[in-house]
């Protein structure tokens, strides 16, 4: 059973870990703290971005000859295989550790296995501790590596009475700044942000990181089956990568211009006459997009709770009511209350003036 010692060193770890979401992806957010044998820390650190040190060697690092005879507590259980890095159970093992404490267990294939690779060599291993409150900033890449496609959060901003504009069309700046600041550290903390073309014909967004520091952009990504993206729009600039998602139908000459941007362009399939969102998620996670935020239109929102492939929802509500305007989703394939996608409310907040709710899919739906 964790110590009283090693139990703060969880919190510690897991709030490491907080620090490295957005900078550490496609790698998992991972915080790692070094007790020496007499329960006091020596070390820690936290996953660097990619193709950097995991969490555990910088830990180990910082630690030194200090670590021998000591634990290492990490929030995700060490890895054993050869990746951008070497494996940290090796450098576990090297470095003298006596025991290892981890939160999560790894899923992902080649990684995993690690318990046992430290038990061969005489490591004493505990799993599971503080297994909860470290999954909240692990579950985005944990989900993604059990099913094998990027973890889907859907943000949307709307008066307290669910509109995203007035009868008249107006809508910009539903919510405060503070609301629309946060915005900008989801976009931070993802790997790409998708709009619909219905988006991007009506608001010409850029969709790129504003307001905190990024050492990297997202990549926006455009669903647009008939390829309508005007090439002056500012998703097209150079500020941002960006990919187009087009149908496999595309006309050809419209295809072409879109590529003479500095977008790449796809095609993909249409199942139904849309386009096929599992293989939009299928093309995305190939390029290792491990987190991926939906931010435009009631439409491909809709498009992807009907598929069933939202993972987490972040509303912001504005305290004014509209009573008419377009809603916050369009269709989604729900004809009745038994078919509603049940969510578990993991957080509400006050920002500014607003009000964020979080939510996540239930057990029974993941």
């Amino acid at each position: 059973m964790a110590t009283s010692a090693e139990i703060a060193a969880m919190h510690r770890a897991i709030e490491l870990a907080s620090g490295a979401v957005g900078i550490s992806n496609p790698n998992p957010a991972v915080g790692a703290v070094v007790l020496d044998s007499t329960g006091s820390v020596v070390g820690e650190g936290a996953t660097a971005p990619v193709g950097g040190p995991h969490a555990e060697i910088v830990a180990l690092q910082a630690a030194g000859e200090r670590a021998r005879g000591g634990t290492l507590v990490v929030t995700l259980e060490p890895c054993r295989h050869v990746g951008r890095t070497a494996p940290c159970t090796d450098a576990v093992v090297e470095a003298g550790i006596a025991r290892v404490v981890f939160a999560a267990s790894d899923p992902n294939g080649p990684a995993a296995g690690g318990t046992e690779v430290l038990r061969a060599h005489d490591v004493d291993v505990e799993a599971g501790v503080l297994l909860e409150e470290a999954e909240r900033d692990l579950e985005p890449w944990l989900t993604a590596a059990r099913r094998q496609r990027p973890y889907v959060i859907w943000k949307y901003a709307a008066s307290l009475d669910g509109r995203t504009a007035a009868a008249d069309g107006t809508s910009r700046w539903v919510t405060g700044p503070e609301a629309r600041r946060d915005v900008h550290r989801l976009r931070l903390a993802s790997d790409a942000v998708i709009v619909g073309i219905g988006t991007v014909l009506a608001d010409d967004p850029q969709l790129t990181v504003r307001d905190w520091p990024a050492q990297r952009q997202p990549l926006r990504v455009v669903v647009d089956g008939k390829g309508r993206v005007p090439l002056s729009a500012r998703v097209l600039d150079a500020s941002a990568p960006t990919l187009v998602v087009v149908g496999d139908d595309v006309d050809p000459e419209r295809a072409k211009a879109l590529r003479a941007t500095p977008a790449e362009v796809v095609d993909v399939v249409r199942r139904d006459g849309r386009l096929d969102l599992s293989a939009v998620l299928a093309v995305l996670y190939d390029r290792g997009v491990l987190r991926m935020l939906v931010e435009g239109g009631a439409t491909l929102a809709g498009s992807f709770v009907r598929s069933r492939l939202v993972d987490a929802v972040v509303g912001y509500h504005a305290p004014a009511l509209l009573g008419a305007g377009p809603p916050v989703l369009a269709d989604a394939g729900v004809t009745t209350i038994a078919g509603a996608l049940p969510l578990e409310v993991r957080d509400v907040s006050r920002v500014g003036a607003d009000v964020r709710i979080t939510a996540t899919t239930t057990r029974s739906e993941a």
